[in-house]
């Protein structure tokens, strides 16, 4: 594994730990390009039992490259996100590295993590645009309104999710109404409308009056009755005393495990081992030799999931070329503008599984499918036989081709003796606050005595990062193994694996407050993550205006928004050989009809390599582009389309000793 860097001198004494505090004379940032080369060995020490020999192999090729802007920490964060999301953007490259060799032959891959890309991947949500506009700024209309219960537009339904203090002093509830705010808001003795409400803080004031009125124990109780997701905002070293944090926190990141079942009469598939130079795949799907090179080509994906961490998983297999199908219910309430986002490169459409007709449909697609990603709370899709058990019989019933099954939830543990919290309904906000992150966070930010949910969805795509990586171990498994697997990584797994990492030395900490002193040092605990995250993203822009540049970006106008353009950030990673990026547009839930064949590719463009054909393809209608595939081979040999020679030739690359895993 090698750092490139454009701050030679800072690593001229070699690897330092995160714990090292920087020169007191020096201005310069901590170097998140060590950091992500620490975190990549911890990751690979902590996830020894559950990926292949194989892409541990590929871990000396891997290179940490940050931009011609500079080597830093970007977010008003005291974690080390970029560090954990650069690390496990590093093993989804191993991971494809991996697989490519089983399919396209062996080859010594190099790979590359583009640190500015995986910072922007952290916060996709707010990056992402349709039609020129941001997250909060899309008027009315122009993305279907999926928020069916008004849990989102309403700004007083929409703080019924929020961290709020009890009646307890110093001790902080953070409730969530989830999708829909109803039943958490009588929970606590409100009314679940009040159209006269409608001042944000006077919201905030009303309901944490409410909240405040209870203890920790109270709304616990409450919770469990009514079915609500909430938790009071625990300190890590907190977490780590309950019976949940003692087991959960002895896990690795995610968990790789084969499905045991009682085998049938029919013959086991005989797997590959990877140590064959040529062999043609029993389980793989056929892929015409002439296609792009990309590591899941032909894999089937269905997608149950919602909101961001679950469909992350889905969105990042699509970019290595799976064909991913999210399934949602008709009248099943998301977050609207996450849509356009988390559904890159997918196609979406609707099933009501209490239908029988549609059951049927659906039972039809799982049949031909590779992959099953359950984003839902543990067991709540077994009675449609979404569960491992029934996957795998299935599998045996269709010859012994395996299944893959992926399940992401909030507490993680299922099935683990002690993990009290397993079957809990959760969310981000939820895992940020009992594990401590919330904690470290208010600190952060000089709250005596209050935690604060971080800015940005982080924690999301982290685990969906965790997912992606864990569901492609999960096929090469069942590709040189045989069998149906089952993966599980959780919100709480991520966040684990995150705090133990250790914070940001207190240097860098106090430079972060004085490159974001400004409005957002001035939030409180009862600042939603909307507020939070708004005042982030500003302050951001203002510090760090190269991430939000347009050459991070890819762009194509979609059908499903109504030929709208969208715009979403870059793959973070290369891998020589291997194409990593979406081929088609996202799309709003339940846009296309359900079926594996016939799916469209769109012609991506790239603001960096493609301006003048841009030109030709939006305003020259007599301009003729080069066929996709043929854009694609030229594309295959140097491992992305955004490859950057001039950069990589202006900066240094130097060893650095990877931990022992």
């Amino acid at each position: 594994m090698r750092v490139s860097s454009t701050q030679p001198d800072t690593l001229s004494t070699g690897v330092h730990s995160a714990s090292n505090s920087m020169d007191s004379s020096a201005t310069r940032p901590l170097s998140v390009a060590i950091g992500a080369s620490e975190a990549f060995g911890e990751l690979l020490k902590q996830c020894k039992g559950q990926i292949p020999k194989e892409f541990r192999s590929y871990s000396g090729n891997v290179t940490f490259v940050p931009s011609n802007h500079g080597d830093q920490v970007y977010f008003p964060s005291p974690c080390r996100e970029q560090d954990a999301i650069a690390a496990i953007k590093a093993l989804e490259a191993c991971a494809a590295a991996a697989i490519g060799d089983l399919h396209h032959g062996k080859s010594s891959r190099s790979i590359k993590v583009d640190l500015d890309k995986a910072a922007c991947f952290l916060m996709s949500a707010y990056l992402v645009t349709i039609d020129g506009k941001r997250k909060g700024q899309t008027p009315k209309g122009l993305i279907p309104d999926t928020d069916y219960n008004q849990a989102q537009s309403i700004q007083y339904r929409r703080l019924s999710a929020n961290l709020y203090e009890t009646k307890e002093d110093g001790r902080y509830y953070h409730i969530h109404g989830s999708l829909d705010a109803t039943t958490q808001l009588r929970m606590i003795g409100l009314p679940p409308f009040n159209p006269q409400l409608t001042d944000y803080q006077k919201c905030i004031d009303i309901i944490e009056a409410a909240v405040k009125k209870f203890t920790v124990a109270e709304l616990e109780d409450m919770n469990n009755e009514h079915g609500q997701a909430g938790v009071e905002a625990l300190k890590w070293e907190n977490f780590l005393e309950t019976s949940h944090g003692k087991v959960i926190s002895a896990l690795p990141p995610f968990t790789v495990e084969a499905i045991k079942v009682q085998q049938t009469t029919v013959p086991e598939t005989p797997p590959h081992t990877p140590t064959e130079t040529s062999f043609q795949s029993h389980l793989w799907p056929k892929v015409p030799g002439d296609f792009p090179q990309y590591a899941l080509r032909g894999i089937k994906v269905i997608e149950m999931c919602r909101v961001i961490a679950g469909p992350t998983i889905g969105r990042s297999l699509a970019a290595h070329g799976a064909q991913v199908l999210k399934v949602t219910g008709p009248k099943l309430p998301d977050v609207p503008f996450f849509q356009v986002d988390v559904n890159t490169g997918k196609h979406t459409t609707h099933l009501d599984l209490r239908n029988q007709r549609d059951l049927k449909t659906f039972q039809n697609l799982l049949a031909e499918a590779d992959v099953l990603i359950d984003g839902y709370r543990p067991g709540a899709l077994a009675k449609f036989g979404c569960d491992p058990q029934s996957l795998a019989k299935l599998a045996q019933q269709r010859g012994n081709r395996g299944f893959v099954y992926v399940a992401e939830d909030c507490f993680g543990g299922t099935g683990v003796p002690g993990a009290e919290w397993a079957g809990r309904r959760g969310w981000q906000q939820i895992a940020d606050c009992v594990t401590g992150v919330a904690w470290a966070q208010g600190q952060f930010m000089g709250l005596e005595n209050e935690p604060s949910v971080p800015p940005m969805p982080m924690s999301d795509y982290g685990t969906g990062a965790l997912g992606c990586v864990a569901a492609m171990a999960g096929l090469y498994q069942r590709e040189t193994k045989g069998g149906s697997w089952i993966c599980r990584t959780s919100l709480c797994q991520y966040d684990i694996f995150l705090l133990k990492l250790g914070l940001l030395p207190l240097q860098e900490q106090e430079r972060l407050k004085t490159v974001f002193a400004g409005p957002f040092f001035k939030l409180r605990h009862y600042d939603s993550v909307d507020k939070v995250s708004g005042e982030a993203l500003k302050a951001m822009q203002r510090a760090y205006p190269h991430l939000f540049r347009p050459d991070l970006m890819l762009k194509v106008k979609s059908k499903g928004f109504n030929g709208k353009e969208i715009r979403w950030p870059k793959e973070a990673i290369e891998v020589d050989g291997l194409l990593i990026q979406h081929e088609r547009a996202s799309r709003p839930n339940g846009f296309d009809r359900p079926g594996w064949e016939g799916w469209e590719t769109d012609l991506i463009m790239d603001n960096e390599m493609h301006m003048a054909e841009d030109d030709a393809v939006f305003t020259n209608t007599s301009a003729t582009p080069a066929p996709r595939e043929e854009r694609h081979q030229q594309q295959a040999g140097s491992g992305s389309i955004d490859s950057a020679p001039q950069r990589r030739n202006r900066i240094a690359t130097v060893s650095t000793v990877l931990a022992t895993a």
